[in-house]
C-alpha cells in the first residue's frame, strides 16, 4: 500500500486546452409576455427589450412576424413605441418575435405574447336607431311594453349597459313616470294608459350607458346617441257610450197620434278610436232622480220640492209601460200608445210629474211632465264583456186636451179630494141685508174643478197646493133670479177654484122685500163652451148694508223679477166706502196666499209693494194671484184680486258643463267637440236663447264653432309647424256661450287643443349644390360646412342626421351638430389618417342626406362636389409585372440583359431612375452573404444584366433577390421621392455539378450475432447532394462485403446485408439491415461498402463510396450476474439494473437473458442476468474488466446490491460455485499477501518500465495522425491499438486517456504487447496491474463476501 504515492508522483500532468469562444447573447427571463392597454397613444413607450451579454458585445434588437407593424423598435437601446393603434375587440392577443445580436453570433429570436388590455372605448349601440310598438290602453301596469337592447364591445362594467328614458314626449302631467325601464331593456309600463283623456301617443328618447371604466388613464362613462321608442295607444271598448247633450226635454200632447216623433237623442262611443254604433232604448219609464222630497198632495198623489223651476210636483200612482218608445239606430222618441194625461194624476209612482200654471193671452194652459230613463247601448261588448250603455234622464211634458167639463164640488178647496161623492148642484149660503158689493155669501163651500191641465197655482194653506191649466180655464157666470142681485167671484179660473156669491147690488139684497134670493152659477169651459150649472139659495140676515168697494174686482199687474224690497207694484188701487165716521174708514190687507211672503200692501194708501226681492225670482213662478181686502171701521170689508205677473229679467248666465282639453295629430287629425252649456232664464225667449261664438285669437280662424248646437270642429288640416314652437302645439281658443237677453250674459269657455307632432316634413338645405376645394396630402382638414332645417317641432322628428355617399364617400366623414331646434350643421372634413391624392382622384361628386326618423326612410340630398388641389407629392412606384421572378442556369450560362424593371410616376415633370438598394443572397432560404453582390447590376433605366456569369454557383446561392427602389428627381422636397423597395427573385437553376457526399458520423455499430436477427437494422449512413431536383436523388446501393479477421484475415461475404434508401428534407439516407444470421462464433470486422448515386434528368450520374466497420461481439464476453430476488422482480428492475451499471461501466449494456436459478444448485442467488457490455468502438468488457469498474464506482456498486446484486462472475464459474467458502476466503488472503509482496518487488523496475511505454504511446500517436482515414494499411497502424486505421483509435481522440485498470495477460512478458482493449491509454501502472492480478484471482469470491 505504500506504493501509492510513489505512482501519483509517476503520473504526468494532463494538458488541458481552453478554447474560449464568444458567445451569443441572451433575453431576460421576462421577455416572453408583455401586456399593452388598448389606449396607448401612438408613438408611446410601450416596453422595453432586454438581453444580456456575457462579452459585453454591443447589441442589436429587432422586431418581427406578421404583427411586427404595431411596433417600432430602437434598435442600438431595445426602446419599442407603439406604431399602430391597438384594438382590444379586433385583435386581442398576438404573438410578434423578437430578436437581438451581438454581430458575432447568430440572431437570437424568442417569440413574444402580447396581451391587449380593454379600455373603455366603445360606447353602448343600439341595435336599431328607432323602435316602435303598439300597446292597448288596458295594458296593465307593470306589463312588458316592449324591448331594446344596446351592446358594448368593451368588457367588465365597460361592457355593462344601463338604459335610461331621457324624456317622454308629449310632456303632460303624469307623462314622465308613465314608462320605466329595466336593466335588461324592457319597457315595462309604470302608469295607466287612456286613449281618450290621454295622448293616444308618446315618444320616449332612450339613452343607454357604460357602466364606466378606464380610458386614457381617467375613468370614463361612455353613452349611446339617443334612439326614439315610438309608443301607439290602441284604444279599447273601456267607455261606456256618451249623450251628446246632459239632458232633453220635449213636449206632447196626450191626443197625439201613436208613431209621431217626440224627440231625437244622440249618443256616441266614449271610445274615439273604436267608434262603435250604439242601440238605443227605454230601460224605464218609472223611477225619479235623487234628492227629491215628497208630502202627501191633493187627490191623493205625492207632493215633493225640488230645486228646479216647478216647486210644486206631483206624482201618480202608477206607471205607464209602453206609452213611448226609441228606435234602436237613429234615438227617436215616439208615441207607442195613447196618452192620457189626467191618469197621470191618480198615481203615485215614480213618474215624476211636474205641474205649472200659466197664463198666456187669456188662456190657461196645462202639462204634466213625464221622466224617461233613455238608454244607449253599444252594438259590441266591452272589454269585461259586458253591455256599454249609459243612461240619460229625457223629459216628456205631455201637454193637455181639454176633454173634461168643470164641475162643481161642495168642499173647501185644501180638502177636496174632487171624488164623485162630492160633485153638488145645490148650494145654501148666508149674507147680511144691504151688504155691500162683492160681500161674499157666508157658509157657501162651493169649488169648481176641471181636471184639463193647469197653468198657474196658488198656495191655499198648510203648504199645500192646487193646480190649473189651459185647457182647465173657465169661465163663471151668474143667472138665476136675483142674478141681479149678486155676482160670483172669480168669474175666470184654472183647474180648480174657491167660488164665492157676492153681493153685487146692496140695494137688491133687502131682507125686508126677501129673505130668500136664489141665483145659479154656471162654470163654462172658456175652450170647449162645455158649461155646469149649480144652484145657490142665499139667505139674507138683516145687517149694516154700506161696505168699502174697489172700482174693479181684478186688477191685472206686472212686475220685474227681483225687484228692490219696497219697489211700487201699484199705488192707484182704492176702496171707497160711503159709511162716515169709523165704519168708513178703510184699511188695506193682503189675505193669505201665494205670494203673501213676496207682496205686502200698506193699510192705509193700499199701496203694493215688493216685500222679498230674493224669492220675487220668475225662474221659480211667474204669476201671482192675490186678493186685496178693505176693510171699514164697522169691521165691513172686500175685496180685489190682483193678477201680478213676473217679468223676466236676464239675470243667469250660460253655465258650461265640464273641460275642454283636446290631443289630435296634426294633418289627419280632427276635431269635433261639443260644447255643453245652458240657460236657466224662462225657455224659449231670448234669456234663454244660447248663442256659441269664438273669440278672436292667433288660431281661431282654423276653427268654427256652430252657433246653436256648440260644436267646435276645425276648418282644414291642422298644422303643428304653424303654432309657436314656444306653445308647444297648444292651441287654447276661448268659446263664447252668450244669451240673447238684454243687456246679454255670457260665459267663457277654454278649450286646449293639443296637435302632436308627426313627421310630415322633410329636412332643407340651404343649398341644392355644394362646392368645395381641398388641396392633397393634407389629412384631417375641414372641407366645407352644410345647412339644414326641418320644420317638425320635436325632437324626435326634427333630429337631422347627415350621411354622405357617392364614389369616394370613405374619404370624407361628416359630422352633424345642432344649431337650434330643427337646425343642423353638417361639416364636411377629412379623417385624420385620411388624405385626397390628386392622382388617384382629381375631384369627388358626392350626395349629401339629410334625414330624420321617418318611418319611411324619406331624406333630402344636396350635391357635394369637392375638387382636389394637386401637389408634387406622388412617389414613383415598380411596376410589380416587371418584378416578376426570372430564372438562370449556373456556370456561365446566361449573359447580358436580363429584364427590364419599369418605373412610374403620376407626377407631371417627373424625372425617375431605378436605383438598387440591396443584394440578397441564400440558399435553401438561409442568408449567405454576399458572395452574389457581383453577379447581376441595375442600370438607371432599369435594365439588368449579368455581370460574372460564371461565378453564378447554384450550390453557394440559390436565389438573389434584388432589392431596387425608383428615385424621382423632381418630387417637392417636402415628399417621399422613393418608392417603395421592390425584390426582383432571380432564381438560380441548377446544374449536375456536384457528386453526392456522405455526411460525417459519429457513430460505431457492433453486432452482437447472439442478438440480431434477420431484417434487422444493424448500421445506417447518410449523404448529401448540392445539386437540385433529380440531380440531388441519392440511390444507395451495397458496393462490397468483407469479413476481417482478428488475425487479419480478409474473407468476402455477399447476401449478408442489404440497404434501403429514404429521405427527410435534402439528406438521404441509406439503412443497412441483416439478410441472414450471422456465424456467432467469428471474432473480427465486418467492412461493408457503400455507394451513393445520384439521378440526374440528363447527363451521366455522380456517385460517391464509404466504407462502414460493423464490429462483432462474440459469446465469450457474455457475463452472468447473480440476484437474490426472483427473475420477475429482476425484470421489474431491468431498467434500474442497466442505468447503474452503464453508469459504472460507461458502456452500452445488452440483456440477453433472465432466469431464475434451480432452487436444487447451491447458490447465493435465486436469479441471474445475462449480458454484454460494448463500448461505442465495439470492443467489449469481460468479468474481470466489469469487476474492477463496479468496484471503482462506489455509488453504482450501492444501487446494484440495493437492486438484489450478490454475485457477478462468467457463465462457466458461476454455474459451479465454490463448495466452501473458507476455503475460498483462506486461498484469497494468501493471494493479496503475495501481491503485496510482489508489488514492494517490481515498484522499482516499474517506474523506469513505464515511462518509456508512455513515450512510446506517444510516438504510436503521432503516426496515427498521419495515417489517412479510410486507408487500409497492411498491418497495425498505430502501436499499442487493435485499429488498422485511424478511426476510433485512442491517440486520434486527442485526449488524455484514462486508465480502467484492464490489462489483458499474455505469455510474454513484454508490456508492449498489442493491448486488447482499444480504450488502453498505453502506459503502465504497477498499482493497476497488482489490481488486475487481484481481479483475476479472487473477483468472484470477494462480491460473494461482500454480499
Amino acid at each position: 500500500m505504500m506504493g501509492w504515492p510513489w505512482l501519483s508522483c509517476l503520473l504526468f500532468p494532463a494538458l488541458v486546452v481552453s478554447v474560449a469562444a464568444n458567445t451569443a447573447p441572451m433575453f431576460a427571463s421576462n421577455m416572453s409576455m408583455v401586456s399593452l392597454p388598448e389606449d396607448l397613444p401612438v408613438g408611446a413607450e410601450a416596453f422595453w427589450l432586454v438581453a444580456q451579454d456575457h462579452d459585453n458585445d454591443e447589441l442589436k434588437y429587432g422586431i418581427s412576424g406578421s404583427n411586427a407593424y404595431f411596433f417600432n423598435v430602437t434598435s442600438n437601446t431595445g426602446e419599442v413605441k407603439l406604431a399602430s393603434p391597438l384594438d382590444y375587440e379586433t385583435l386581442y392577443w398576438f404573438a410578434i418575435t423578437i430578436s437581438v445580436s451581438d454581430s458575432y453570433n447568430n440572431q437570437v429570436q424568442r417569440e413574444m405574447q402580447v396581451i391587449v388590455e380593454d379600455r373603455n372605448d366603445n360606447a353602448p349601440v343600439f341595435q336599431s336607431i328607432s323602435f316602435s310598438a303598439n300597446v292597448s290602453e288596458t295594458l296593465p301596469v307593470g306589463s312588458l311594453v316592449l324591448s331594446v337592447q344596446a351592446t358594448d364591445k368593451d368588457t367588465g362594467s365597460a361592457g355593462a349597459v344601463v338604459y335610461s328614458i331621457e324624456k317622454v314626449i308629449p310632456a303632460t302631467e303624469g307623462s314622465e313616470y308613465l314608462f320605466r325601464i329595466l336593466p335588461n331593456g324592457s319597457i315595462i309600463l309604470n302608469g295607466s294608459l287612456d286613449y281618450n283623456t290621454k295622448s293616444s301617443f308618446y315618444q320616449l328618447e332612450l339613452k343607454a350607458c357604460d357602466s364606466g371604466g378606464l380610458y386614457n388613464n381617467h375613468t370614463v362613462i361612455q353613452c349611446s346617441s339617443s334612439v326614439f321608442v315610438s309608443i301607439s295607444v290602441i284604444d279599447k271598448p273601456d267607455l261606456d257610450p256618451q249623450f251628446v247633450r246632459e239632458f232633453y226635454s220635449a213636449s206632447v200632447a196626450e191626443d197625439t197620434p201613436q208613431g209621431t216623433s217626440v224627440l231625437k237623442v244622440e249618443a256616441m262611443d266614449g271610445d274615439r278610436g273604436i267608434n262603435d254604433p250604439v242601440i238605443y232604448s227605454i230601460s224605464s219609464e218609472n223611477g225619479m232622480s235623487p234628492g227629491w222630497g215628497w208630502g202627501k198632495g191633493r187627490g191623493g198623489g205625492s207632493v215633493r220640492a225640488t230645486g228646479r223651476s216647478c216647486s210644486c210636483c206631483f206624482f201618480p200612482d202608477s206607471t205607464r209601460p209602453g206609452w213611448f218608445d226609441i228606435g234602436k239606430q237613429d234615438g227617436v222618441i215616439t208615441v207607442n200608445s195613447p196618452l192620457d194625461r189626467e191618469q197621470l194624476l191618480e198615481e203615485d209612482e215614480e213618474v215624476q210629474v211636474q205641474v205649472t200654471l200659466s197664463q198666456n193671452a187669456g188662456s190657461l194652459t196645462s202639462a204634466f211632465r213625464l221622466q224617461l230613463c233613455s238608454q244607449a247601448t253599444e252594438t259590441h261588448p266591452n272589454i269585461h264583456g259586458q253591455e256599454a250603455k249609459a243612461s240619460i234622464w229625457v223629459t216628456l211634458r205631455v201637454t193637455d186636451v181639454n176633454d173634461h167639463v168643470p164641475e162643481f164640488y161642495n168642499c173647501s178647496l185644501q180638502d177636496c179630494a174632487f171624488t164623485p161623492n162630492e160633485t153638488q148642484v145645490n148650494f145654501t149660503g148666508y149674507v147680511d141685508e144691504h151688504a155691500s158689493t162683492r160681500i161674499p155669501i157666508e157658509d157657501l163651500t162651493m169649488v169648481v174643478y176641471d181636471p184639463d191641465k193647469a197653468g198657474w197655482s196658488s198656495v191655499v194653506g198648510n203648504g199645500k197646493a192646487g193646480c190649473w191649466g189651459s185647457n182647465g180655464t173657465f169661465l163663471l157666470t151668474l143667472g138665476g133670479p136675483d142674478a141681479e142681485a149678486f155676482s160670483v167671484s172669480p168669474q175666470r179660473a184654472a183647474g180648480s177654484v174657491d167660488v164665492q156669491v157676492l153681493v153685487r147690488e146692496p140695494s137688491l139684497v133687502d131682507y125686508e122685500r126677501q129673505s130668500v134670493m136664489l141665483v145659479q152659477v154656471t162654470a163654462t169651459d172658456s175652450v170647449s163652451g162645455n158649461a155646469s150649472v149649480a144652484s145657490v139659495t142665499i139667505h139674507l140676515r138683516d145687517t149694516n148694508d154700506h161696505r168699502p168697494t174697489f172700482p174693479s174686482s181684478m186688477y191685472n199687474l206686472s212686475v220685474f223679477e227681483h225687484s228692490p224690497v219696497g219697489y211700487v207694484v201699484t199705488d192707484s188701487i182704492r176702496a171707497s166706502d160711503p159709511d162716515t165716521g169709523e165704519g168708513g174708514r178703510v184699511t188695506y190687507s193682503l189675505l193669505p196666499g201665494n205670494g203673501a211672503d213676496i207682496f205686502a200692501v200698506d193699510p192705509d194708501s193700499g199701496k203694493v209693494t215688493v216685500r222679498n226681492s230674493e224669492l220675487l225670482d220668475r225662474e221659480k213662478q211667474a204669476v201671482y194671484y192675490l186678493t186685496l181686502q178693505a176693510t171699514d171701521g164697522g169691521n165691513l170689508s172686500s175685496s180685489t184680486t190682483l193678477q201680478i205677473h213676473v217679468l223676466d229679467v236676464n239675470d243667469n248666465s250660460p253655465v258650461v258643463s265640464g273641460s275642454y282639453n283636446i290631443f289630435v295629430q296634426e294633418e289627419e287629425g280632427n276635431v269635433s267637440v261639443t260644447i255643453q252649456a245652458h240657460d236657466n232664464d224662462q225657455p224659449d225667449t231670448n234669456n234663454s236663447l244660447l248663442h256659441f261664438s269664438l273669440l278672436p285669437s292667433p288660431f281661431s280662424h282654423n276653427f268654427s264653432v256652430d252657433p246653436d248646437k256648440g260644436i267646435l270642429r276645425n276648418l282644414g288640416p291642422l298644422d303643428r309647424e304653424a303654432i309657436d314652437p314656444a306653445l308647444g302645439g297648444r292651441i287654447v281658443l276661448s268659446v263664447n256661450v252668450s244669451d240673447s237677453g238684454e243687456p246679454a250674459l255670457w260665459t267663457t269657455v277654454g278649450v286646449t287643443i293639443t296637435v302632436e307632432d308627426i313627421n310630415d316634413n322633410l329636412p332643407i338645405f340651404n343649398q341644392s349644390r355644394y362646392s368645395f376645394s381641398v388641396r392633397e396630402r393634407d389629412p384631417g382638414v375641414q372641407v366645407g360646412m352644410v345647412e339644414a332645417w326641418d320644420a317638425d317641432q320635436t325632437e324626435a322628428n326634427n333630429r337631422i342626421s347627415f350621411s354622405l355617399s357617392g364614389s369616394g364617400a370613405n374619404n370624407f366623414m361628416i359630422r352633424g351638430s345642432v344649431l337650434g331646434s330643427g337646425q343642423a350643421v353638417g361639416r364636411l372634413s377629412l379623417p385624420l389618417d385620411v388624405s385626397l391624392d390628386y392622382e388617384t382622384q382629381a375631384s369627388f361628386s358626392l350626395i349629401m342626406s339629410a334625414e330624420n326618423a321617418d318611418a319611411q326612410g324619406r331624406e333630402t340630398t344636396a350635391e357635394v362636389l369637392v375638387t382636389v388641389e394637386d401637389v408634387n407629392d406622388v412617389p414613383p412606384t415598380l411596376d410589380s409585372a416587371s418584378l416578376q421572378g426570372i430564372r438562370v442556369a449556373e456556370n456561365g450560362s446566361q449573359h447580358g440583359i436580363l429584364v427590364n424593371v419599369v418605373a412610374q410616376d403620376r407626377d407631371t415633370m417627373s424625372q425617375v431612375e431605378v436605383q438598387l438598394v440591396n443584394v440578397i443572397c441564400t440558399k435553401a432560404g438561409v442568408d449567405v452573404g454576399s458572395l452574389c453582390h457581383g453577379w447581376f447590376s441595375v442600370l438607371a433605366n432599369g435594365s439588368v444584366i449579368i455581370n460574372q456569369s460564371e461565378a453564378i454557383d447554384y450550390e453557394a446561392c440559390d436565389l438573389v433577390t434584388l432589392v431596387v427602389r425608383a428615385y424621382d428627381l423632381t418630387t417637392d422636397p417636402r415628399f417621399q421621392a422613393y418608392s417603395d423597395n421592390g425584390s426582383l427573385p432571380i432564381t438560380i437553376e441548377d446544374v449536375n455539378d456536384n457528386a453526392p457526399y456522405f455526411l460525417p458520423e459519429d457513430k460505431t455499430f457492433v453486432i452482437i450475432p447472439e442478438l440480431v436477427m434477420p431484417n434487422q437494422q444493424v448500421a445506417s449512413v447518410r449523404a448529401r447532394d448540392d445539386d437540385s431536383g433529380n440531380n440531388a436523388a441519392i440511390l444507395f446501393s451495397i458496393f462490397q462485403v468483407d469479413f476481417i479477421a482478428k488475425d487479419g484475415a480478409v474473407i468476402p461475404f455477399q447476401g449478408f446485408f442489404r440497404v434501403s434508401t429514404s429521405s427527410e428534407a435534402s439528406v438521404f439516407t441509406g439503412n443497412i439491415d441483416l439478410v441472414t444470421s450471422l456465424d456467432s462464433t467469428l471474432q473480427g470486422t465486418y467492412q461493408v461498402t457503400v455507394k451513393a448515386q445520384d439521378s440526374p434528368s440528363e447527363g451521366p450520374a455522380q456517385e460517391a463510396r464509404i466504407t462502414l466497420n460493423l464490429f462483432t461481439v462474440d459469446q465469450s464476453y457474455r457475463v452472468r450476474l447473480q440476484f437474490s430476488l426472483n427473475k420477475e422482480e429482476v425484470g421489474a428492475n431491468s431498467e434500474k439494473i442497466k442505468e447503474a451499471l452503464a453508469q459504472a461501466t460507461r458502456t452500452t449494456v445488452y440483456i440477453v437473458n433472465i432466469q431464475d436459478i434451480d432452487s436444487q444448485v447451491r447458490a447465493r442467488g435465486r436469479s441471474y442476468l445475462d449480458a454484454y457490455f460494448v463500448f461505442s468502438n465495439g470492443s467489449a468488457l469481460t468479468l474481470d474488466q466489469l469487476s474492477m469498474m463496479i468496484r471503482n464506482d462506489q455509488d453504482s456498486l450501492t444501487q446494484l446490491l440495493q437492486l438484489g446484486l450478490v454475485v457477478l462472475g462468467s457463465q462457466d464459474n458461476q454455474e459451479s460455485e465454490s463448495q466452501d467458502t473458507l476455503r475460498n476466503v483462506t486461498i484469497g488472503l494468501g493471494v493479496a499477501l503475495l501481491l503485496a509482496i510482489v508489488i514492494f518487488s517490481t515498484i522499482i523496475m516499474c517506474t523506469q518500465k513505464s515511462y518509456q511505454r508512455k513515450l512510446r504511446a506517444m510516438k504510436a500517436a503521432k503516426e496515427a495522425r498521419k495515417t489517412a482515414v479510410g486507408v487500409m494499411p497492411p498491418g497495425s497502424a498505430i502501436p499499442g491499438t487493435n485499429m488498422y486505421n485511424t478511426e476510433r483509435a485512442n491517440p486520434m481522440l486527442n485526449l488524455p486517456a484514462k486508465d480502467l485498470g484492464f490489462e489483458s495477460h499474455s505469455s510474454s512478458s513484454d508490456l508492449d504487447h498489442i493491448s486488447v482493449n482499444s480504450l488502453d491509454d498505453n502506459s503502465v501502472d504497477l498499482e493497476n496491474s497488482a489490481q488486475e492480478i487481484k481481479a483475476r484471482w479472487g473477483m468472484s469470491w470477494y462480491l460473494g463476501f461482500l454480499t
